[in-house]
């Protein structure tokens, strides 16, 4: 006997990725960018594991002589810290132009813990971009809706960590109705910076992720003070671009699409003892845009099906103490209904016996 899948089951994902395994034989080839800085392939260890069903992975460094780039349907460049140079940028170009995609995750700022200071970093790669109409913005995105960090609380005798509230690691929520998109509930996104669209209008430019309605943006210099009581007046900003797709003729007469998510970080787990498990949104949100970009979107709907979360805080003021006023009275006016109804009936009885 054959066992019966449910749909939107572990097995149904895990049956039909294997089915699309065994069915491409030739799988499109999609380049990770390499030499300036970004995080090796085996820091992708979540994002590599559902990019594999599908396609081949490669690393890809940028030669000043030799074009290399055109056999990837996608590249994508995640988290650079060194400098490109003018002959990378044009091969770059020379790949836009042929039709080429790119996925971007940059960081346009970085935090140093050390300092609890917020510093610039500029790879270049920041100009090529506002050459493009797409300009990250040189300061942190902080939101309500935000992250936690442990901080250690000394009370008498004892010490504790305490959890508390970090604006500058937004939790993103705000997404576009779109197929990269479909089914994503939360992506954090630590220390991500702003996107505006300064180009024209012959480029399609789509926000994709925005922060909440509670949110605003901190120019350098920063200082993270981390015990610091933040007010509604500190967040006196709504639906900021964190994530946005640029597509059209960016590069040549060829039309090309470009996804740019304003944080470098949010899909890397790390090597070694630094490796960390990522939100399931997080991958999602790289993995599905790499599908789009590749033409490929028949997972999407499988890999986001199912709500991860409906945190209580994203709740408005006044909703919320409704459903805890509710929550708490439903009850007891159910049990003092039936008290009543069980009362009456009784009494019937009685008198039905009399």
């Amino acid at each position: 006997t054959i066992p019966l899948i449910q749909p939107g089951t572990a097995m149904e994902y895990a049956l039909s990725s294997a089915i699309k395994k065994i069915a491409i034989e030739d799988k499109p080839l999609i380049g990770f960018l390499q030499g300036q800085g970004e995080p090796s392939l085996a820091s992708f260890r979540q994002v590599l594991a559902q990019l594999s069903v599908l396609y081949n992975v490669e690393p890809v460094t940028i030669s000043d002589t030799i074009d290399n780039l055109s056999k990837f349907k996608t590249i994508a460049i995640i988290s650079p810290a060194d400098t490109f140079s003018d002959a990378h940028f044009s091969q770059i170009d020379n790949y836009l132009s042929n039709g080429g995609n790119l996925f971007i995750a940059m960081n346009r700022v970085n935090a140093d813990m050390q300092t609890s200071q917020g510093v610039s970093l500029e790879t270049g790669l920041e100009k090529w971009l506002a050459n493009k109409g797409l300009l990250v913005e040189e300061n942190f995105v902080v939101d309500g809706n935000c992250g936690t960090v442990g901080v250690r609380q000394q009370t008498g005798m004892f010490n504790f960590t305490q959890q508390v509230k970090f604006p500058y690691m937004p939790i993103i929520t705000n997404f576009e109705d779109h197929p990269i998109t479909k089914g994503l509930e939360q992506v954090v996104m630590p220390f991500v910076s702003s996107i505006t669209y300064v180009g024209d209008t012959s480029l399609n430019f789509i926000p994709i992720a925005k922060s909440s309605k509670k949110s605003g943006t901190q120019s350098l210099p920063v200082y993270f003070d981390i015990n610091k009581k933040w007010k509604n007046t500190d967040l006196p900003l709504s639906n900021i671009t964190v994530a946005a797709i640029l597509s059209g003729k960016i590069s040549g007469d060829m039309v090309s699409k470009i996804i740019l998510v304003a944080d470098g970080d949010f899909p890397v787990n790390g090597e070694g003892q630094q490796a960390q498990q990522l939100q399931p949104d997080n991958v999602n949100l790289m993995v599905n845009s790499i599908d789009w970009l590749s033409d490929a979107t028949g997972l999407i709907n499988l890999r986001t099906k199912g709500i991860t979360s409906r945190p209580l805080d994203q709740i408005e003021d006044g909703t919320k103490a409704m459903l805890k006023w509710g929550n708490f009275l439903l009850p007891i006016f159910i049990v003092i209904i039936y008290g009543i109804i069980r009362m009456q009936r009784r009494k019937k009885l009685r008198i039905k016996r009399m």
